[in-house]
């Protein structure tokens, strides 16, 4: 008895150091990014709010609410969760991307916060994953069933990508790998581009925006401003900036990102606002970490922060990053608006909406399990 529980022993200690050390060899790959250096690094480091390494947010912003513990965000997950997933297929509008009239301005999305625009005849396609899974690791967080799944071959010639952080359910290897040909330029947050050159982007075809900073392509302004959020794509936190954009040409538009609720909002409607159209995360919430993901009713009062005609909800529809119900976010901020006389925008995935025509909303997810 006593060989048999040393040889397990033994056998386990191996099973565990080959884990450990087939993890380690993973993370080499190149979907993990690069760790920003060099004229790039010096730049960061130049930053007021870049201390040891790390980007931190101008607000205070806690990863776990007060009173809460990484043993309970766990235990959380672990516990049943109803409806987190769709039993039925989500419903998606197909519809031939490489032929859209030029001259309209226009909004697409594609689940999570994966959205096209057009916006003046030129394409801008927003944080594209258009892989079945939102992690490194190909065994969770797995897309919802659809009646379709768009992906980078429907997509058509990309005038500006822009990525507001590198989080794996905005940044996605398989997805920039397959878009390259495509991608005429990007713009997103300081060190981001540090992943971007890795796979083989053009360092000049990538601009790198700190918070205030202002760029011009293609003829359309963009501006990055705050977020309450992080960044990361290993166990290390916070060496690129995460960040949300101002886009200006005829339509002013707040491109959000992931944000929790703060008083950047208001800082930034009554610096850059009114917005035509404010595009803001709903979904993959929690009171747990309420400081870096907005409760829907968060996304109302942001909106009205921001003086935005009109806000488009994303960050729900696709995947399970949270406990809440899949559709709990759509039901929430539906409601939200409706008391605080909000105008709502919520297209389905494959849904193409015209800027001066805007659809009434259908809810499009009622009646599905």
């Amino acid at each position: 008895m006593k060989k048999f529980l040393v040889r397990s022993m033994q056998i386990l200690l191996i099973l565990i150091v080959l884990l450990i050390v087939g993890g380690l060899l993973y993370m080499r790959h190149d979907r993990f990014g690069a760790v920003p250096s060099g004229e790039r690094l010096a730049l960061m480091e130049s930053k007021a709010n870049y201390r040891d390494g790390a980007f931190n947010n101008i607000e205070h912003t806690p990863d776990l609410a007060e009173g809460t513990s990484y043993t309970d965000v766990l235990r959380s997950f672990i516990s049943k969760r109803e409806r987190n997933s769709p039993k039925s297929l989500i419903p998606v509008k197909k519809n031939n991307l490489h032929h859209l009239p030029i001259d309209s301005n226009l909004y697409v999305w594609f689940g999570h916060s994966s959205y096209l625009l057009q916006l003046d005849g030129k394409k801008i396609l927003v944080d594209p994953v258009f892989s079945k899974y939102a992690t490194p690791v190909r065994l969770s967080v797995r897309a919802f069933n659809s009646e379709y799944s768009y992906t980078a071959e429907d997509m058509p010639e990309i005038d500006i990508l822009v990525i507001t952080h590198d989080h794996w359910d905005h940044l996605d290897y398989n997805t920039f790998m397959k878009l390259k040909h495509k991608v005429k330029h990007i713009v997103t947050g300081l060190g981001v581009g540090a992943h971007l050159e890795k796979w083989g982007y053009p360092n000049e075809n990538i601009t790198e925006l700190y918070w205030g900073d202002s760029t011009s392509v293609a003829g359309l302004k963009f501006t990055s401003a705050t977020a309450r959020h992080f960044s990361g794509r290993t166990f290390k936190r916070n060496t690129t900036l995460w960040s949300s954009f101002i886009l200006q040409g005829t339509k002013k538009i707040y491109i959000g990102g992931d944000s929790g609720y703060g008083k950047h909002f208001r800082e930034i409607g009554n610096q850059y606002g009114p917005f035509d159209f404010a595009i803001l995360e709903n979904g993959q919430y929690n009171e747990m970490w309420k400081y870096i993901h907005m409760m829907p009713e968060e996304v109302i009062t942001a909106s009205k922060d921001l003086h935005a005609q009109y806000v488009i909800p994303v960050h729900s529809a696709k995947f399970p990053l949270a406990n809440h119900a899949w559709d709990e976010p759509l039901i929430r901020v539906t409601k939200a608006a409706k008391e605080n006389q909000v105008n709502l925008i919520l297209p389905a995935i494959g849904q193409i909406v015209y800027m001066n025509d805007i659809p009434s909303n259908t809810e499009w997810w009622k009646g599905l399990e």
